[in-house]
């Protein structure tokens, strides 16, 4: 069998995984696993970039002689190179207040429907778009030479070598779905400087071997994988057929399905979904729904709280005894999230959640609500239906959520691999050095051969999910 590496940064922590893969096998184990929390210096949220690097490194050491390396990571956030290819301060946090306000202004300039014809994407105000229209006229962004997104800027201290893979350049609002490219007529009426973005490269190029001074065995190549660790989650999609819808669902719940075109329709554009590019040129068409955050930050307030005991006793909770809308822009940034909860239901004429097994079944049915409608949502607006939804990364774990997920849906749930963003990335590794199958089909076969997927079927009446949708005037 031949190892790959796969770095996976997510918004709370990294770790990088070793992927064997052979004739009808696929193996995955844990090297090193690193906290990834922010910091927040004269009022701004940053990542701790450097800190995220050095786990790289440390896990990748950990993880012995390996073919090559690919690298994954959330989305919109980046780095600024200057002339000489050095860090110019640590990236913005995407939960930053700085652009509060800005991408009404900016999308207002621009024309919505324009933004939308050109880059298919969501309206979040954390966009890169907007967080570069917050940047302007900062000496940062003047002596800046060079973007990277978090994944591209990995790769380049690990090779020297700049890039940007399409996944996560996809992300920006700065990218022409229908071209390929970069929009850079939209950056120059933007007022971005179009020099700042690198060539694109696509999944599966190589990029270059491991600089010598990272001291890792083998000097590897590093490869392009799906580095917009949605991309990889879908490509470890174990889903036969093309009739299905996905939900990676981890600190954000992504709901959409795989298609060969964009839909960018003015109803596709009102529902705020996202056309984002996947791998072998496939579109990601989904809706970003507030995941797990508001659980996460509820288990960090309430300190060491034992998560299996408090989603035993939020199943014994009486259904549906306050739901809130979890994409509630007050529901963004961190800090108490049961207090918010709580305002929220008093706003809406509901008893608020009195325990923290309350607190949490209130927002394991509003997630499961926001499920349903993403769901059905998708099948009308792509015109494909869904035979079943698969559910990965960390909530494919959470029993109780997909249980009410398939309920909510009135669809099997599929769950697991948890781990299918890094067995995304190691299968696109494999790919590129001849020892797997060449298509995304015959990849996600040796998925089901390989991984433990549990199915759950719906049960139950429709009639209380519609009425706590209209609670929600959804």
């Amino acid at each position: 069998m031949t190892a790959f590496a796969a770095v996976d940064l997510g918004a709370s922590s990294g770790r990088v995984m070793v992927g064997r893969v052979g004739p009808g096998r696929l193996e995955l184990s844990t090297a090193h696993r690193f906290g990834n929390e922010p910091v927040r210096v004269a009022g701004t949220l940053h990542w701790d970039v450097l800190r995220l690097y050095r786990g790289v490194l440390a896990g990748l050491r950990a993880a012995g002689e390996v073919r090559s390396v690919g690298v994954d990571s959330w989305a919109v956030d980046y780095g600024l190179l200057d002339a000489i290819g050095a860090l110019l301060g640590n990236p913005v946090h995407y939960r930053d207040g700085r652009t509060d306000g800005v991408a009404a202004r900016v999308a207002g300039r621009l024309g919505e429907q324009r933004l939308y014809a050109t880059t298919g994407l969501q309206q979040l105000p954390f966009n890169t778009l907007y967080q570069l229209a917050a940047a302007a006229g900062t000496p940062q962004l003047a002596a800046a030479e060079r973007l990277l997104m978090i994944p591209d800027l990995i790769a380049y201290w690990l090779t020297g070598e700049v890039g940007a893979e399409v996944t996560n350049a996809s992300t920006t609002q700065l990218y022409d779905l229908r071209r390929r490219a970069w929009a850079t007529d939209l950056m120059a009426d933007a007022g971005i400087p179009a020099h700042l973005f690198p060539p694109l490269r696509v999944p599966g190029e190589a990029i270059g071997p491991v600089l010598p001074e990272a001291g890792l065995a083998g000097r590897p190549d590093v490869v392009a994988v799906g580095s917009h660790d949605t991309a990889s989650a879908v490509a470890g999609v174990p889903a036969t057929g093309e009739h299905f819808a996905y939900i990676s669902c981890g600190t954000w719940s992504l709901v959409g399905t795989e298609l060969a075109d964009p839909v960018l329709t003015e109803d596709s554009r009102l529902a705020n979904f996202t056309n984002e590019a996947g791998v072998d040129g496939t579109v990601r068409y989904l809706r970003n729904v507030m995941g797990l955050w508001p659980l996460q930050e509820s288990l960090r307030l309430w300190g060491d709280a034992d998560l299996p005991a408090l989603l035993a006793a939020a199943a014994r909770e009486p259904a549906f005894a306050a739901v809130v809308d979890l994409d509630d822009p007050v529901f963004l940034a961190p800090g108490d999230m049961p207090a918010r909860i709580a305002d929220a239901c008093r706003r809406t004429g509901q008893p608020p959640p009195a325990t923290p097994a309350a607190v949490v079944r209130c927002i394991v049915d509003s997630l499961a609500l926001a499920h349903r409608r993403a769901v059905r949502q998708v099948q009308e607006l792509s015109g494909r239906h869904a035979d079943a939804v698969h559910v990965v990364g960390g909530g494919a774990r959470n029993e109780l959520l997909c249980r009410l997920t398939a309920d909510a849906c009135g669809l099997p749930v599929l769950a697991g691999p948890v781990e299918a963003t890094a067995l995304g990335n190691v299968l696109v590794q494999a790919r590129a050095a001849g020892v797997a199958p060449g298509d995304l089909a015959a990849l996600r076969g040796l998925l089901l051969q390989t991984q433990q997927i549990v199915r759950y079927d719906p049960c139950g009446d429709d009639g209380p999910w519609r009425a706590a949708a209209a609670r929600l005037g959804r």
